[in-house]
């Protein structure tokens, strides 16, 4: 007799006769257990913020230009003046600003840094104020683009309070640093803290060097975007001073301020109730060290140089060969930006200007010269 070697599966069924069928039974089948759904929290230390300070800088920057123009009045302080058509708020002649901006006396009584001024003038608010001037459209066009692209992505990441501070004081280091250098020229413009916005990203980046996945390409990529920022600045009538004092001041400022904890802290804090596991510390041993450092040198080096700025002290009598950091002179250009002077006569209606620089003279007819519009014809026969 055959047997079927398949095993034997009971099964019940009830018979219903009345209509031929067969129904199997219902079986009951247990609860199935709902998994507990997972609460997303937002970690306080690597949330995103929605930027609005530095679109607020650039909107005070754009501001203080434009009063800037205002007050300027090419028509009523210059003989001739670019784009005629805006009024009082066209531009001084290309001879004399190729930036597109107001004249140089102007940028003085806005705030622009002098240090004579600020010496024997008792007038420190000009290292803060001239970062709010610039010389021209192109000068202000250039930083402000600048400081989009790269002010908004680093306020999204750490919030306006640090990205505000590293502005100011870098901004301030700059200043410092530009009238240690540099005693004869007027300096506006935001290169310094824009410069310590770019330091402190690179800061960032080695302080938080285990947190990053790409962190050598992103390395070498803000290293080559520095150096050649930094190699603008060898060209003259820029102040890269400027740059190189905002540069440091930042890079030391983003040890300080935009330290971030390890991953493994941030894990055991905002794990789950009843997670066990070792404790670990909120920073490494290296990111504590930096912030020390940073902070002491930080501190130090601001009081520092601008002690030396109040007693008049020039670094370059201590630095001979530090003046090639901010212009290399070459066959196509000359380092001398020095301010013009010039000797002026008056005859009626004819004056007569001496570049005492040149010694070009030349002779101008004008009805009510003042002495602004000297001044203006004088910038006009040095340049």
């Amino acid at each position: 007799m055959a047997t079927d070697p398949s095993p034997q599966i009971p099964m019940r069924a009830s018979s219903k006769r009345s209509n031929n069928s067969i129904h199997p039974v219902d079986v009951k089948t247990p609860p199935v257990r709902t998994p507990t759904p997972i609460i997303y929290r937002e970690i306080k230390h690597f949330k995103k913020w929605i930027p609005w300070l530095v679109p607020a800088f650039v909107v005070a920057n754009t501001v203080m230009f434009i009063i800037t123009m205002y007050v300027n009045n090419c028509p009523k302080n210059s003989v001739s003046c670019v784009a005629d058509f805006l009024g009082r708020f066209s531009f001084q002649p290309f001879k004399e600003n190729p930036l597109l901006g107001p004249s140089s006396a102007t940028l003085l009584k806005m705030g622009a840094l002098h240090v004579k001024e600020v010496v024997d003038g008792d007038q420190g608010w000009r290292l803060i104020t001239c970062n709010w001037l610039h010389g021209g459209v192109f000068h202000l066009l250039a930083n402000m683009l600048s400081l989009l692209v790269i002010g908004i992505r680093l306020e999204r990441e750490f919030g306006f309070i640090r990205v505000g501070l590293i502005y100011i004081i870098s901004g301030f280091g700059g200043s410092l640093m530009s009238a240690l250098f540099l005693q004869s020229n007027i300096s506006v413009g935001a290169s310094g803290a824009l410069f310590g916005i770019l330091g402190c990203m690179l800061s960032e980046l080695i302080t938080n060097w285990t947190i990053y996945a790409n962190k050598v390409a992103s390395f070498v990529t803000l290293l080559v975007i520095i150096a050649v920022n930094l190699a603008v600045g060898i060209l003259p009538h820029v102040d890269n001073f400027a740059h190189i004092g905002g540069f440091l001041t930042g890079f030391l400022l983003g040890f300080v301020f935009l330290i971030r904890p390890q991953f493994g802290w941030v894990s055991q804090r905002y794990a789950p109730p009843g997670h066990s596991s070792s404790a670990r510390p909120k920073f490494k041993k290296y990111q504590c060290i930096l912030w020390a450092v940073s902070l002491i040198l930080v501190i130090v080096g601001l009081s520092l140089g601008l002690v030396m700025l109040l007693r008049g002290v020039n670094a370059n009598d201590h630095c001979s060969w530090c003046h090639y950091l901010s212009c290399v002179p070459t066959s196509r250009w000359s380092c001398n930006t020095e301010p013009a002077y010039c000797s002026s006569t008056q005859l009626g209606s004819q004056v007569n200007v001496t570049c005492s620089t040149n010694g070009r003279t030349t002779t101008y007819f004008l009805l009510g010269a003042s002495s602004s519009k000297i001044q203006s014809l004088c910038s006009q026969q040095c340049s």
